[in-house]
């Protein structure tokens, strides 16, 4: 099994940026295809990014929201068993619950196809 812990989260003003980070225990992330997933009040849980380790061990970015539109990044870091999403120029649709979570399904926004998640870290975007 894989332990996954979210930080990062918090209040910042319109335009402002973040780094969310997702560390890992119990298994290498290696093994498995990332996502971040966000769910705002009264709205659906939705894809944010989805990441996959390519057989160098580097990070790609294979999936994105359509809300990104260019904003965030998806990224991983193998030495430290942490995966990142840096969002730039927020806006208070952004505000959410940010989660990651990690399955063995390649690029899916499926969220069945992930067998573990963290519990989310707040982002809160003000006008």
């Amino acid at each position: 099994q894989v332990q996954l812990v979210e930080s990062g989260g918090g209040w910042v003003q319109a335009g402002g940026s973040l780094r969310l980070s997702c560390a890992a225990s119990g298994r290498t992330l290696r093994s498995y295809h990332m996502g971040w997933f966000r769910q705002a009040p009264g709205k659906e849980r939705e894809l944010v990014a989805a990441i996959s380790w390519s057989d160098s061990g580097t990070y790609f970015r294979t999936l994105l929201g359509d809300f990104v539109k260019g904003r965030f990044t998806g990224f991983g870091d193998n030495a430290k068993n942490t995966v990142y999403l840096q969002m730039h120029n927020l806006n208070p649709e952004d505000t959410a619950v940010y989660y990651c979570a990690a399955g063995r399904v390649p690029t899916t926004a499926d969220q069945d196809d992930y067998d573990y998640w963290g519990q989310g870290t707040q982002v809160t975007v003000s006008s």
